[in-house]
């Protein structure tokens, strides 16, 4: 039986179930489940699959809250619109004619609920000659902003708020007026913003040297910038706002699954997932706080492990999903539908991670956890992997397979050319009623905005081990309410205040320390905010974003609390 809190109903009512013209809800949550269930398992038919029964698989890992695929599936599948894919890249090519195609383009994902990224690197930088007109270039900046006022006018018509990712390699002669685009809290509200950062730049910045700048017209050398000076601007306006993100990009391209069909040079609107121009993914993400046995939230005694059989059985369900979600999607563009089909990318990921870490007795920030993410998503892409091959038995390999890093002998014969993604699951999570992506608890009592609609969270793991262990009192439960966290808190254990750490007592080191764990088994790359106290210097910031390259992110954001009023940071978490 389907049973779902009062802030998933909440959201569930507001953006996911069917409505009427007149915007009356006329589905149930099950009935929503059903239509996503039936419409997904429709691809079966294709390759003489029995229809029912994964039907009836996919609709009870969705009600179990055990799986969730991402927003736009729940949303679009069995309806007209019938766009499944949460992400996409679209090229932004240095002629009027590329920039305002991509820019309708992007009007057709945004309008389907699909995030959008793009890379403004190929376009020529400001004041650069046109020819075509003998005027001077705007350079990329100023499309940005087009872009973005565009976005605004079609999220108003939207489920959900447009989101967009725009990237700038940090060797285009534009860079520093990137870097600073954000300062001005007016622009660019609907994109976030990463410089695409290269090995060159990063050498140059450990000698303390100088590195080129790079004309993309021309392909030839402009000038010259200081490594250190660019750097520390990085710093500065992401320690001001929240931006710029860094992707390091070349890192990304090394672990590129089909590098001869191109170079990746953007992400999704999050940055976990790297996409080829004109490529898309269909994200998922497994609770894995439905995975523990013994939890000591039951009994504080108990000697809790992770069900790793029941797991498998749901990784193999939510990969067939997906799977079949690349067939039953209805595309907005034939060059999106040939990419995604030649490639067939998916991406499984995780939500409930703090969660399964407090049920199992675990500190979120130690050794032990950190070995925990290691040994679970190593699982998980095992046997993502061990699945997409079977299914590659079944159905034959993707397309695009020949060229492919999986073309040589040794490698496995796989259906996906990805499996793996840590998205943020904001919206998801609240659904399935379990912490968000692989963050910590933000804090144990808080209220959440979602389209303007208020949501309460208290923690209730912590409320009811405190019950179990004797230390409640309605004394306590007002002050943790009222305070968010345990810092202080007369009465708690302290093995019990170690294991409900908040976001903000987590040392930014270990924050980067988990995504490493993570990324170190997941083919894409991992959604993580590094959190900041108020109090943290730009300093801190600048070891965040060389631990992250140190320890092989693919990609890091960080926000310092209380650096951007409420709801003028655009860091879409809710959109998966």
């Amino acid at each position: 039986m389907l049973q779902l809190s009062q802030n998933a109903l909440k959201v569930l009512r507001a953006r996911y179930l069917l409505k009427n013209e007149r915007g009356e809800v006329v589905e149930t949550p099950e009935q929503m489940f059903h239509r996503v269930a039936t419409h997904v398992a429709s691809s079966e038919d294709l390759y003489g699959g029995d229809r029912a029964y994964w039907q009836e698989r996919f609709y009870d890992i969705m009600t179990s809250l055990r799986f969730l695929p991402n927003s736009p599936t729940l949303m679009n599948a069995g309806k007209e619109l019938g766009q499944l894919a949460a992400c996409f890249v679209l090229p932004v090519e240095d002629s009027m004619k590329s920039i305002f195609d991509t820019l309708k383009h992007a009007a057709l994902i945004l309008q389907s609920g699909g995030g959008t990224g793009f890379s403004f690197s190929r376009l020529r930088p400001k004041s650069d000659i046109v020819k075509s007109t003998g005027g001077i270039a705007s350079g990329p900046v100023s499309f940005m902003k087009i872009y973005n006022t565009a976005t605004e006018v079609i999220k108003q018509g939207g489920a959900r708020r447009g989101a967009n990712m725009g990237i700038l390699r940090v060797d285009h002669p534009d860079i520093l007026e990137f870097v600073r685009a954000k300062m001005d809290r007016e622009e660019l509200t609907n994109f976030n913003i990463s410089v695409a950062i290269t090995d060159e730049f990063m050498e140059a910045l450990k000698r303390d040297g100088y590195y080129n700048l790079i004309n993309p017209r021309t392909g030839q050398m402009v000038g010259r910038l200081k490594a250190r000076e660019v750097f520390n601007e990085m710093v500065r306006c992401a320690w001001l706002t929240g931006d710029p993100g860094l992707v390091f990009i070349d890192r990304i391209n090394r672990d590129n699954p089909t590098p001869h069909l191109g170079r990746i040079e953007s992400t999704n609107p999050c940055g976990e997932q790297p996409l080829l121009p004109y490529e898309a993914c269909v994200l998922g993400s497994i609770n894995l706080s439905k995975f523990v046995l013994n939890p000591i939230t039951d009994n504080p005694d108990n000697t809790p492990t992770i069900d790793y059989q029941r797991l498998r059985d749901d990784i193999y369900t939510a990969v067939r999903f997906l799977d079949d979600c690349i067939d039953a999607s209805r595309y907005p563009l034939e060059e999106i539908e040939r990419m995604h089909k030649g490639n067939r990318k998916i991406g499984l990921g995780v939500m409930g991670w703090a969660d399964m870490l407090v049920m199992l007795g675990v500190q979120y920030n130690s050794r032990r956890g950190f070995r925990l993410a290691e040994e679970v998503m190593g699982f998980i892409q095992k046997t993502s992997k061990e699945a997409s091959q079977r299914l590659a038995e079944e159905r034959g390999v993707f397309p695009n397979f020949k060229g492919s890093i999986y073309d040589r002998p040794g490698m496995p014969k796989v259906r996906n050319a990805t499996t793996t993604t840590i998205a943020p699951t904001g919206t998801l999570s609240i659904i399935a009623d379990c912490s968000s992506g692989i963050e910590p608890y933000f804090a144990l009592a808080y209220k959440r905005y979602v389209l303007d609609t208020e949501l309460p969270e208290v923690n209730r793991y912590f409320f009811k081990l405190a019950k179990l262990m004797g230390f409640y009192s309605p004394e306590l439960e007002r002050e943790v309410i009222r305070k968010g966290n345990l810092r202080g808190v007369k009465g708690v254990p302290t093995k019990v205040k170690k294991l409900f750490k908040t976001a903000l007592e987590i040392p930014p080191d270990d924050h980067i320390e988990m995504q490493a764990s993570f990324q170190r088994h997941t083919d894409n790359a991992v959604s993580k905010t590094i959190n900041l106290p108020r109090s943290a210097k730009p300093e801190d910031v600048e070891r965040a974003f060389l631990l992250a390259y140190e320890k092989g992110c693919k990609g890091i954001t960080v926000f310092r609390y209380g650096s951007r009023k409420r709801g003028t940071l655009v860091r879409f978490d809710d959109t998966y």
